[in-house]
């Protein structure tokens, strides 16, 4: 935050009254005192510079020197939630709106989420967005369809697997061979947050996928993907055996860590093996890319 702190420091100039400017003058000083008010009130608070304008009115430095400080827009990645086996045509995005309150009790809202859930095209309107594909090497199926797969996405992680689902299942109406597909996926309720779940419940009904799924506060005990994946363990282990690629998306600071440390568990006790040698088990799968990860924090 430092470079931050820095490039706001000219903005006390611009303020007219002496409150306002000493207070920002302290915010932007390289100070212990001023730090620890630059990471309280900006950091924590999540001040953005518009906010910092509103909350001291007197500050009004000229529109050149604001756009200075205004950083460029970056692209949001999304997942890709479909095949073009199966929309050939067309890609379809899996993303939660981002909405809350930030502790200076102002909503905040995601840029790019707030953004597209404003764009419902009508009858009557139309919108145009810019969008481009970025390749993603190291997230893809097998080269071979018989080849099994694990997938483990809760909540918007579900999104990739959406696309290798559909894609799956469209090779297996050409009549090709195709493994078995075994998705486990978690939200908070199964009535609000079951992303997709007429559609999952099909492919399953239709043996497409093996379902298994984790609704954490539909019980007395919350149950996550790494627990359902814990009652299933011989089959995930049964699967490895037989060469299956093992994938991972959604939240990297709990969940992405909690699977991998399970899926040592479950090679370690199905396996036989010592804890090392689980370890290096994944390590191998790591290295081979059978077991892939697209995570965020």
């Amino acid at each position: 935050s430092r470079g931050i702190n820095a490039e706001y420091g000219d903005l006390a100039q611009y303020a007219t009254d002496e409150n306002e400017k000493e207070f920002l003058n302290k915010l932007t000083s390289n100070t212990v005192e001023g730090k620890n008010q630059y990471n309280n009130w900006v950091v924590k608070d999540q001040r953005h510079l518009l906010q910092i304008l509103e909350d001291c009115p007197s500050l009004q430095p000229p529109i050149d020197h604001i756009l200075e400080l205004m950083p460029r827009l970056q692209a949001r990645y999304y997942s890709i939630a479909s095949s073009p086996k199966e929309n050939p045509k067309s890609i379809h995005v899996c993303a939660a709106l981002v909405k809350y309150t930030t502790n200076s009790g102002r909503q905040a809202e995601g840029v790019c989420t707030s953004w597209l859930q404003k764009l419902t095209p009508s009858e009557m309107d139309e919108y145009t967005i810019p969008v481009f594909v970025r390749r993603n090497q190291g997230f893809r199926l097998p080269r071979r369809a018989a080849t099994p797969i694990i997938m483990v996405g809760p909540g918007t992680g579900l999104a990739p697997f959406r696309g290798f689902i559909q894609h799956r299942a469209a090779l297996r109406a050409e009549g090709k061979e195709v493994g078995e597909n075994v998705l486990f996926f978690g939200c908070r309720h199964q009535d609000k947050d079951f992303l997709y779940s007429d559609e999952l419940y099909q492919y399953a009904d239709d043996g497409i996928i093996q379902l298994y799924t984790a609704f954490s506060r539909d019980t007395d005990k919350k149950v996550y993907v790494q627990n359902i994946m814990e009652d299933n363990g011989y089959l995930i282990w049964e699967l490895l055996e037989q060469g299956a690629h093992f994938y991972v998306c959604g939240d990297a600071r709990h969940m992405a860590r909690d699977v991998h440390q399970q899926l040592i568990d479950i090679i370690q006790l199905h396996g036989k093996r010592e804890r090392k040698v689980a370890e290096a088990y994944v390590v191998s799968m790591e290295n081979s890319f059978r077991y892939q990860k697209d995570v965020w924090s």
